[in-house]
């Protein structure tokens, strides 16, 4: 195994299990070291710390398989898996839930690898550079322990670009005629087209969300933004929300929206899809004195990158205040944000921010974030990264 030697100092975080090694705490590293390849990473006095995946052309440098010194091979890719596995069967209830995710990345020890289950296919996604070496290895492991129908591939993240790995899309197992899943989410079900839905599909991220919403919904008159495919209008139509208006810039979505409405037996008139850009459109609405009683604000990541943080917090001020404006009195709030670059602490204070300038008093109801099986350890606190609150206006 070749050797990688940390600067003096620079072992803080692995003394913490923090699974990522910066290319500026790297004094050393052997020649020829391929993409992917495993290597030993050691202290400046040679001192034994991990085990992990080499990225040359990524600032994260190194990603840990493993603390322990080990042979990292099928063997430890089928104990991942497989403990990966048991912990989403402790948490999910399959009798109501048929989609959820299976592994999340570095919090179940195998960084870069996410999949995902829709009833019986599943998606996954190599999004690091040791991932991809194992592809693989690791679907054989998938189609022995889980025996899907189907093992189909979304590696389209721009963050493989980073990994020096190029977009890839397909079929790895199996045969599938369509894209288009139907899965079950307690008594409601949805069509999710795994080729070109968002993500590797749906926001199975916002399950208990939906719930949550669905129980505040109840003679409400709904607006619906960021709506996709309108997962969360039909949570709240289905515990009899007066209207549901959803707005969405892509018309595939809405259209998709549509079908999922009517497989859950909503009707025609309880709901509208407007195509429309978000921003753009609450403008409108408040020069016309529209009014809701509750609105959601899920929007796509607008954080891209530490440089970008500043221009994603005053887009998330200006649509904040927007909502806050169209609110009635005592009306709810439920807004979102999925950039793991976005402290709870700073969404806190944008949320806080937007209500002074929209000259509103709002009470926080509730802390939302991501379902269980997307899994958070405390090591790698980069795995929180879906954060929301519940407001009301009053």
């Amino acid at each position: 195994m070749k050797k990688v030697i940390l600067h003096k100092g620079r072992e803080k975080s692995l003394l913490r299990k923090h699974p990522w090694i910066f290319s500026g705490a790297i004094d050393s590293i052997d020649d020829n070291i391929e993409l992917g390849e495993t290597v030993e990473i050691l202290s400046s006095d040679k001192k034994f710390f991990a085990v992990g995946a080499y990225s040359p052309h990524s600032q994260i440098r190194i990603r840990v398989w493993s603390f322990n010194h080990i042979e990292i091979n099928k063997v430890f890719f089928t104990e991942k898996i497989s403990s990966a596995v048991t912990f989403r069967k402790s948490i999910i209830d399959e009798k109501k839930y048929n989609a959820y995710r299976i592994v999340n990345s570095e919090s179940d020890g195998l960084p870069g690898l996410i999949v995902d289950k829709y009833n019986n296919i599943l998606v996954c996604q190599f999004i690091s550079a040791g991932a991809e070496k194992w592809k693989q290895t690791i679907v054989e492991i998938l189609v022995d322990q889980l025996e899907p129908t189907a093992i189909y591939e979304r590696s389209d993240a721009d963050v493989r670009q980073k990994e020096g790995l190029k977009s890839n899309k397909g079929m790895l197992y199996g045969k599938i005629d369509s894209g288009e899943v139907i899965i079950q989410e307690d008594n409601l079900s949805y069509i999710v087209n795994i080729f070109t839905g968002h993500k590797t599909g749906f926001y199975l991220d916002q399950r208990e969300n939906r719930k949550i919403i669905s129980e505040y919904s109840k003679g409400k008159n709904v607006l619906n933004c960021f709506s996709y495919t309108g997962s969360f209008g039909i949570a709240a139509l289905v515990n009899d929300a007066e209207h549901v208006l959803n707005i969405d810039s892509s018309e595939e979505a809405l259209n998709l929206s549509t079908r999922n409405f009517q497989l859950n037996k909503i009707n025609a008139d309880k709901f509208t899809n407007l195509k429309a850009d978000v921003f753009t459109e609450l403008r409108k609405q408040k020069s016309e004195s529209k009014k809701y009683d509750l609105i959601i604000l899920d929007p796509p990541k607008f954080v891209e990158g530490k440089n970008s943080l500043n221009k994603a917090s005053r887009g998330y001020k200006d649509i904040n205040m927007l909502a806050m404006q169209l609110l009635n009195d005592d009306g709810l709030l439920f807004t979102f944000s999925c950039s793991g670059l976005m402290t709870p602490e700073l969404f806190n204070k944008i949320i806080a921010d937007a209500a002074s300038d929209a000259g509103v008093n709002l009470s926080i109801i509730d802390r939302l974030w991501q379902s269980g099986d997307h899994r958070v350890t405390t090591s790698f606190p980069e795995s929180f990264y879906l954060k929301g609150l519940l407001v009301k206006k009053g």
